[in-house]
This record gives structure tokens, C-alpha cells and sequence, in this order.
């Protein structure tokens, strides 16, 4: 592995839906190194990933409620663990649980191992609502897939607030996950 400025030079071989998350991150001017990988089907397998990049990876889980009527992304620091009554009682939905690979599918345009919040970009309809920890907006940087798990990014942690969110017309609540048992 290593450090790369930018997209792919050649993007044969790689998914629509990779490329078109280069594509809106340089309409948008922002900078983000890059990083090609195996595939991260695992935490651990993201922690080698967060050595190359010199960033924390955001652990990203895509939640909803027992009705599906609400779909959450929810970002959190790798190293917390996620406790859904934690969450639940923040958001004020009593049950929450992961959503079906389908739904990441239909929401996001992401499958499970991908999962991440450039997916935002394909929620046309704002049905997923964001979630993020406020550890990981403390950072300066934060990682995050391109929609595929076999890269990774770093980028500027207020290039995604401020510039990315507001292109693809999402908002964010902030939650305060302590993740201990």
C-alpha cells in the first residue's frame, strides 16, 4: 500500500460508484490522499489501512428503526463500541438495528463493507439521516471508503462539513457516544 494524491490514473477495473466519488470530490476542490488494499471486511483489516493514511477511520454503521421507517449513518471512532441504547435514547427511537444489505443498496449505493458517508451523494430523497460522534469531529483529518472497500481516503474533516454535506444537501447531528461497557 501507499499514500496517493488524488484519483486513479487509470480507472479500468474499478465501479461506477467509486469513480463518481472522485468525480464529486474534484467538482468540490477537495484534497484527499488515497490509498488502494485488499478488501476491509474488518476493523482490523482497517487499522493496517489507518497506518498508511495516518488517520483514524471512522467506523460507519447503517441503522434504522424496527418499522424501517428511518435509516441512520451513523460515524463513530473505530475503537468505540456501539451501544444502541446509547444511541437510541439520543435520536429518540426506541429500537434500533442494522439495515438490510438492500437497503444500503437502494439508500446509498454501497454494499456492506463499504459503507460510508460518501454514499450521501446517492441519498437523493434525504432519506438517511447522519450521525456523527463528536470524537470524530475533533480530528483534522478523517478517513473514509469511496464507496468501495478496496480503497481508502484522507481528507480534511471540515472539507466534508462544510463543502461535501451541503452539496449533497445533508445535515448532521452530533451524539455523544462513550462506548464503554
Amino acid at each position: 500500500m501507499e499514500l496517493l494524491d488524488g484519483r486513479p490514473e487509470n480507472t479500468e477495473g474499478r465501479l461506477e460508484r467509486e469513480i463518481r466519488t472522485y468525480d464529486m470530490l474534484d467538482s468540490l476542490g477537495i484534497a484527499y490522499k488515497r490509498t488502494d488494499h485488499d478488501r476491509t471486511d474488518t476493523m482490523e483489516a482497517c487499522n493496517e489501512v489507518d497506518k498508511i493514511l495516518d488517520v483514524v477511520i471512522c467506523k460507519n454503521l447503517f441503522l434504522c428503526n424496527r418499522q424501517k421507517t428511518a435509516f441512520y449513518l451513523l460515524m463513530m471512532p473505530g475503537d468505540k463500541k456501539f451501544k444502541t441504547k446509547e444511541l437510541s435514547s439520543q435520536i429518540g427511537s426506541a429500537r434500533l438495528s442494522f439495515a438490510e444489505p438492500e437497503d444500503m443498496l437502494r439508500y446509498l449505493d454501497i454494499e456492506p463493507g463499504s459503507v460510508s458517508i460518501m454514499g450521501l451523494m446517492n441519498d437523493k430523497d434525504n432519506a438517511v439521516q447522519l450521525l456523527i460522534d463528536e470524537d470524530v469531529l475533533k480530528d483534522e483529518y478523517l478517513g473514509c471508503h469511496p464507496c468501495v472497500n478496496t480503497s481508502s481516503l484522507k481528507m480534511r474533516t471540515e472539507d466534508v462539513i462544510k463543502k461535501f454535506l451541503p452539496a449533497v444537501e445533508h445535515d448532521y447531528k452530533t451524539v455523544h457516544l462513550v462506548g464503554e461497557d
